[in-house]
């Protein structure tokens, strides 16, 4: 085995929900190394689950916004140049200038940058070019002084290689390989939505598209800035006894969910490049579960679902789309299982045992 080493990793976000950076962080520790992950402390935040990594959250007043940025990039360096470190893993650019910077200050230290999404492109830098313009500047500073960069997909390792110049390894955002462990379906059928309930997302399209869809209930798990929104629209709309909002669950709790349900959804607008270049986890969720889904018809489902048929592609974000293709599935049970036996050949495929192996190589 290589010399263990130190690994710090950064996020924002919460630590207790972030499945990747858990399976990463775990997956260190099993070759050997020394592993700590950083991120916030929110008002809300629940108690940590014990891991075999350490787990450190930096507090900050403001919990949105650039003053939320410019304090915890303040918070994140001050606490940095305080440890002793081997490699800095920072996730996103809004840790990527903190650990720049530490790492221009000492050399040796090795710099690897994961980018879980397309940042400059989130929906919400749309109409804000001068806030775009500043992350694109942390893009063109930090990403040079990175010995590796990571991303999620082959579609979005692409684009990014080619602006920035530099490669990046593809790690996709997958779960461990389980035994199948099949849930008895419920009666209504479960049509499951997972992940954070902002804009882009396709969920008003999902909730009206329940107006046409009968014999089923949404089950939208998750939080955001859009939920009370959300709830109104599934009141104004009389769809209180078919949406069901789940809120926050932890990923065993989740994972049951998933096994429930009788149909993924991923839907997303595209007119952010961030999600026309996506690949989400809840993609892969869906697949491990043996549960076929809906996505959009962007680049990496098109490039999956050509040889790992487990779902369907929507080339329009409407609720008559929506409602149509649900349809046809609640029609169709000799297609719809067809595509649970695709996943099941898929889960052999995507899986966090077949992906972690690549981390070894990159860590060098």
């Amino acid at each position: 085995m290589k010399t263990p080493k130190h690994i710090i990793c950064t996020v924002t976000n919460d630590l207790v929900y972030d499945q990747r950076m858990i399976r990463i962080c775990t997956a260190l520790v099993e070759m050997g190394h020394q592993v700590t992950l950083v991120g916030r402390e929110k008002k809300s935040s629940e108690a940590l689950v014990k891991r075999d990594f350490e787990q450190v959250r930096l507090k900050v007043s403001a919990e949105r916004g650039k003053w939320f940025y410019f304090q915890f990039y303040r918070a994140l360096k001050r606490w940095l140049l305080a440890q002793k470190m081997d490699v800095l893993y920072a996730v996103d650019l809004d840790t990527l200038l903190a650990c720049a910077q530490v790492v221009e200050r000492r050399p040796g230290l090795h710099l690897i940058y994961d980018a879980h999404e397309y940042f400059t492109e989130v929906p919400e830098l749309a109409g804000r070019p001068w806030v775009k313009k500043v992350w694109e500047q942390i893009a063109r500073y930090g990403i040079p002084k990175a010995g590796a960069c990571i991303t999620v997909s082959e579609t979005l390792g692409e684009v990014l290689t080619q602006k920035y110049a530099k490669k990046f390894h593809i790690i996709r955002n997958v779960p461990t390989l389980k035994e199948e462990n099949l849930s008895p379906k419920p009666n209504p059928k479960i049509i499951l939505y997972q992940g954070v309930l902002n804009r882009g997302r396709g969920i008003e399209a999902a909730i009206l598209a329940m107006h046409q869809i009968e014999g089923a209930r949404l089950w939208l798990v998750g939080m955001g800035d859009l939920e009370a929104e959300l709830k109104a629209l599934t009141q104004k709309e009389g769809l209180t006894h078919k949406v069901v909002f789940k809120g926050h669950v932890r990923p065993e709790q989740l994972a049951e969910m998933t096994r429930q349900s009788w149909l993924g959804i991923n839907l997303l607008e595209g007119d952010s490049l961030n999600y026309f270049y996506s690949l989400a986890n809840k993609f892969f969720d869906y697949m491990m579960a043996g549960v076929p889904s809906l996505n959009m018809n962007f680049p990496e489902y098109r490039r999956i679902l050509s040889e790992h048929p487990m779902g369907l592609l929507l080339s329009e974000l409407t609720p008559d789309a929506v409602a149509a293709q649900v349809n046809y599935l609640m029609q169709n049970e000799a297609d719809y299982q067809k595509m649970v036996k695709a996943a099941a050949v898929a889960r052999e495929v995507f899986n966090w045992e077949v992906e972690k192996k690549k981390l070894e190589g990159i860590l060098g």
